[in-house]
C-alpha cells in the first residue's frame, strides 16, 4: 500500500559504499521508504579521501543525498552537519537519526524545530564505558519522540531512560542474496565454518579460534574461513600459532559479493561468537547472520548481545555462551546431524526479515 508523500530526512553516521552495519541499515531504510512513496533525503558523511567512491554510488540512488565533505579539521565537519541538518528541519515531517553524532545533532536541533524525531539505536552508541559519553547520549535520547532499537538487547541498554522503545529487527534485501549459479570449487573443511565481518574482537573470530583445539579433536578436517577487513588478523593469527591451529584457518580479507556468496553457499555453519570489547563496542544485531541464512546456512551465535534477536534457536541456528566449549561443540554437532532441517529453517527465518516486511513496522510508527 502506498501512503501520501511525507518528507523524511535520515541523518546517518555511515552510508554505502563504505562498509558498516549502520550504513547498510540506513540505506535500506531510505530505499524502502522511497518505494512506499515517501520523499526521502539522506544526510551522510563522505568517508573516502576525494569522495569519488561516494559520487559514483550516489548518482544511481533514486532518492536525494547530501554528503558532508571530509575535512582534516573534524570540528568543521561537525558544524557543517548541524547546519545542513538544520536546513532540512524546515521542510521535513520526520527526522530519523542513526549513529552516535547523528543522535546528538538531531536532538540538539529538535529544540528549535517541530518535526517528529526518531532515533534508531544499534548497540555500541548506547554502551559507552565513558560516563560522559554515556550521559550525553542519554540526554539526547530523552528528547526524541520515538526510539527504535534493532534488538531486545539494545532496547535493554536504555531501559534506565524509562521511555517506550520499539524493537524493529534489522532486515535484508533477499533479492541481493539469491545465488544464480553455484561454482564447482571445493571449499576447504569438513565441516567448513565461516565468519563474515571485520576481523575484530567484537565480531568474535578470536573466540572461534580459541575453541579450535577442542573442535579439531571432534572434527579433524574442520576449517575456519574469515572473510572481512583484516583489522586484527595479525594478532589473531599469532594466537592461532600459539594454539597450533594456524593451518585450520584462512583469512580471506575483503571479497567481492559474488565470491563471498560462493564461499557462504558451501559453508556448513556460520559462526558469530561476538563479545563486548573493552571500549563497550558490542554486536547490536548481526546482519551477516541473516545474509548467511538467506543462502541456507545455519548460524551459531553468542548469547548476551543483539545476536539473540538474529537467530531463532533450533530453527535457523543455535545460541551459545561464546566461551563454552561444550555448548559450541554440541551445537555444531546438532546442526550437522540435522543439516537439512536447519538449512530450511534458516531460509524461512531470513524471508521473515526481508526489508519488504521490516519497512511496514517503520511506516506504522512514522504515519
Amino acid at each position: 500500500m502506498n501512503f501520501p508523500k511525507q518528507n523524511i530526512v535520515i541523518v546517518t553516521s555511515e552510508f554505502p559504499p563504505q562498509p558498516g552495519g549502520i550504513g547498510n541499515h540506513a540505506y535500506n531504510l531510505a530505499l524502502y521508504l522511497f518505494k512506499q512513496n515517501f520523499d526521502v533525503q539522506v544526510i551522510a558523511d563522505q568517508r573516502s579521501e576525494e569522495g569519488n567512491e561516494e559520487a559514483a554510488f550516489d548518482k544511481n540512488l533514486p532518492f536525494s543525498i547530501t554528503r558532508i565533505k571530509r575535512h582534516n579539521w573534524r570540528l568543521k565537519m561537525y558544524v557543517k552537519r548541524v547546519l545542513i541538518t538544520h536546513k532540512y528541519f524546515k521542510t521535513a515531517s520526520h527526522i530519523i537519526a542513526t549513529g552516535k553524532f547523528s543522535l546528538w545533532n538531531v536532538s540538539f536541533l529538535s529544540m528549535f524545530r517541530s518535526a517528529q524525531t526518531t532515533a534508531v539505536i544499534h548497540g555500541t552508541e548506547v554502551n559507552f564505558k565513558s560516563y560522559g559519553l554515556r550521559k550525553s547520549i542519554d540526554i539526547a535520547l530523552k528528547k526524541f519522540d520515538v526510539i527504535i532499537a534493532v534488538s531486545n538487547y539494545t532496547r535493554d541498554l536504555v531501559a534506565h531512560l524509562n521511555k517506550e522503545v520499539a524493537v524493529i529487527p534489522n532486515g535484508i534485501d533477499l533479492d541481493k542474496w539469491e545465488l544464480s549459479e553455484v561454482s564447482d570449487f571445493e571449499l576447504k573443511g569438513q565441516p567448513a565454518l565461516t565468519t563474515v565481518g571485520r576481523v575484530s574482537s567484537r565480531k568474535g573470530q578470536i573466540n572461534v579460534i580459541r575453541q579450535l583445539p577442542v573442535l579439531i579433536k571432534q572434527f579433524p578436517e574442520l576449517h575456519y574461513h574469515c572473510i572481512g577487513i583484516p583489522t586484527e588478523a595479525d594478532a589473531f593469527n599469532t594466537l592461532a600459532k600459539t594454539l597450533q591451529v594456524q593451518d585450520y584457518i584462512t583469512f580471506h580479507g575483503s571479497l567481492d559479493n559474488q565470491m563471498m556468496k560462493q564461499i557462504l553457499s558451501k559453508t556448513d555453519v556460520f559462526m558469530m561468537l561476538s563479545s563486548e570489547d573493552k571500549s563497550g563496542d558490542v554486536e547490536g544485531f548481526g546482519i551477516a547472520i541473516l545474509e548467511a541464512n538467506a543462502l541456507g546456512v545455519p548460524a551459531i551465535g553468542s548469547k548476551g548481545c543483539g545476536i539473540e534477536c538474529a537467530i531463532r534457536p533450533n530453527v535457523s541456528g543455535e545460541l551459545v555462551e561464546f566461551d563454552s566449549e561444550t555448548q559450541i561443540k554440541e551445537s555444531i554437532d546438532r546442526i550437522l546431524s540435522h543439516k537439512k532441517e536447519y538449512q530450511n529453517g534458516a531460509k524461512k527465518w531470513a524471508e521473515q526479515h526481508d526489508w519488504s516486511n521490516i519497512i511496514k513496522q517503520y511506516i506504522a510508527l512514522l504515519r
